[in-house]
């Protein structure tokens, strides 16, 4: 091997380790940059064909080696718009490629990163650090069905929950054995009020005869129902035990119609359901779980019909008071309401509104690649998809989504600090071979001058 060939091979060197320091030191520069995959140096030796007993210089090639597939440690934020992606997968973001007034319009191209640090921006976009704008799968408020199949730039500045009249209420208590009230007596009421009206138990109380019904039942609790525009309404139950012609007991159940408290006006209405325990205390009878309040109208408020569902949630337990215990008592409907704040959980963008109410508003794309070490780098921890890294795969088994967390750099310094002095070596070394072999050649020349 002669002078000019050890120069090729030391030149090859340098370049080599130069190309290594350069990708050990973009690591240790963001060992603290959310999301950031270390990118490692891979070497491959060049050897010239040479006949036999000949030898010619040898080199080097240097390439770079990713490390997308190297999870970073996922830590506990903050901000509750944080996430990160633990698993396989990237977030699906896009860029803005201009301003129309003060609102982005964005290049419909789509990248990928796991670069989880998102902020809502004054438009209501999700932007994380690098200034990618989070895609996503939006969902109606109301039904929680998704609006589209394919992601979109998310925004929620603006969102608006409308109020949705009560449909259904969850009902769970327990009735006292032996109530002091005694048994409701019909006769007590007026002819044109029978609170029972046998066989069906169907019957309404008169505002005239409100004192005797309160005296002779049991208060069963209170909920607000809302109306189509929202508008609240508090709805009344009370319980009344009864007598059959065997002299066993039962349960009737009403629900306040109007405040009246004199006059023919109906203030209760009978659900039309007898209910039975047994001496165990469990409900026998209906077997149903659910009756319906139909046309449910309140102090002329009216809500519709509304399913109240009880289930095996009613029990007559042996209790020392003379009340009903209420265990649980919802219902589905609120009023309107603005957005106040927003929330990553369980893989869904979830709104908080001014209206009491918590709603997921979005689903959180995950796209995943079949060879996501073939993905192209861009600046900001993105990456974009390419022949060799294959189509992203959107319905395939993705990460779970971390809310409130934020995933760290793959990068272990103490290692990149180790390969920096290796590198750092090798590369010292080139340089002299080329040096000896600069002064080699003057030497030579100064001998032929």
């Amino acid at each position: 091997m002669g002078i000019f060939d050890a120069l090729t091979t030391a030149v090859s060197g340098l370049q080599a380790q130069s190309f290594a320091l350069q990708n050990i030191s973009g690591n240790i520069a963001n060992s603290q940059t959310v999301g950031y995959k270390e990118t490692d140096t891979a070497f491959d030796a060049l050897v010239s064909q040479a006949a036999l007993g000949e030898q010619t210089a040898g080199g080097v090639f240097a390439t770079s080696v990713a490390t997308n597939g190297v999870q970073g440690t996922i830590q506990t934020e903050s901000t509750s718009t944080d996430m990160a992606i633990d698993g396989n997968g990237y977030f699906v973001v896009t860029t803005a490629d201009g301003v129309a007034g003060t609102t982005p319009t964005f290049s419909g191209v789509t990248d990928y990163t796991r670069r989880g640090d998102f902020q809502m921006d004054a438009n209501g976009y999700l932007v994380n650090g690098a200034g990618y704008y989070l895609e996503g799968i939006p969902l109606d408020p109301a039904t929680g069905a998704a609006t589209t199949s394919t992601p979109q730039v998310l925004q929620f500045g603006n969102s608006f929950l409308p109020a949705q009249a009560t449909t259904t209420m969850t009902y769970a208590a327990n009735l006292p054995s032996s109530p002091s009230t005694g048994v409701l007596n019909p006769s007590d009421f007026n002819s044109a009020s029978n609170p029972l009206a046998p066989p069906t138990g169907v019957g309404t109380v008169e505002g005239q005869d409100v004192a005797t019904f309160d005296n002779e039942s049991l208060d069963g609790g209170s909920v607000t129902a809302y109306d189509s525009l929202g508008n609240p309404v508090d709805v009344q139950f009370r319980w009344a035990e009864t007598a059959s012609s065997s002299g066993t007991t039962s349960w009737q159940l009403f629900y306040q119609t109007s405040s009246a408290t004199s006059g023919t006006t109906v203030a209760w209405q009978n659900t039309g359901t007898t209910f039975t325990f047994n001496s165990s205390g469990q409900l026998t009878s209906p077997t149903t779980g659910s009756v319906t309040l139909s046309n449910l109208t309140v102090n002329g408020d009216n809500i519709g019909n509304v399913t109240l569902n009880y289930g095996s949630d009613l029990t007559q337990f042996a209790s020392s008071t003379n009340a009903v215990s209420v265990n649980n008592f919802t219902q589905n409907g609120f009023a309107a309401g603005s957005l106040q704040s927003l929330s990553v959980a369980n893989g869904q963008i979830v709104g908080s509104f001014s209206n009491g109410q918590t709603i997921a508003l979005a689903d959180v794309s995950v796209a995943t690649f079949n060879g996501q070490d073939s993905l192209q780098p861009l600046q900001g921890e993105a990456y974009a998809a390419t022949p060799e890294s294959g189509n992203p795969n959107l319905s395939g088994s993705a990460g779970q989504v971390v809310g409130s967390s934020l995933e760290s750099s793959n990068v272990d310094i103490a290692t990149q600090f180790s390969q920096l002095i290796v590198a750092q070596q090798a590369y010292s070394a080139n340089a002299r071979v080329m040096t000896t072999a600069d002064q080699m050649i003057q030497s030579l020349l100064t001998v032929i001058q």
